[in-house]
């Protein structure tokens, strides 16, 4: 009994603002919180996660011998990595001092990686020929 009252009020409060002549009503109020939702997840639960999955990614495809830095700023040498502890052992400076550290520790991997063949020709074309506005060479560079 008490679900019935409660849905007449809601027809109730629906047309008082109809009758009213509030054309914007709580429809309206509905859509702008729908909105809100929409652009909170778009501008800052989406980005969020998308970087954890980024970082995820990167620790997981750390190799032997990769220049890291971790949060705390120590730079090293990736010497072991253990993933049934989910750690890894890194190897600073000369005096070649070990340390044991758990993977989310890392900040960044430093070693530039090599990309594929297929990128690496197509950077080049793109390097040799330069064009102009509207995809056109440039004249000086057709003259030499």
């Amino acid at each position: 009994m008490k679900g019935m009252t409660d849905m007449n009020f809601l027809n109730q409060v629906v047309l008082a603002d109809a009758a009213s002549g509030n054309a914007f009503g709580t429809y309206g109020m509905i859509l702008i919180w729908v909105l809100v939702f929409a652009a909170m997840y778009f501008f800052i639960l989406r980005p969020s996660s998308k970087k954890k999955k980024e970082e995820a990614q990167m620790r997981n495809s750390l190799e032997i011998g990769d220049e890291i830095t971790t949060i705390g700023g120590i730079m090293g040498r990736v010497v072991a990595i253990k993933d049934d502890e989910d750690a890894i052992i890194i190897e600073t400076g000369s005096d070649r001092v070990k340390m044991k550290f758990k993977k989310w520790c890392i900040s960044t991997v430093d070693t530039v990686k090599e990309a594929p063949a297929k990128e690496k020709s197509s950077d080049k074309e793109e390097k040799t020929e330069k064009k102009g506005l509207f995809g056109k060479k440039k004249k000086d560079e057709e003259d030499k």
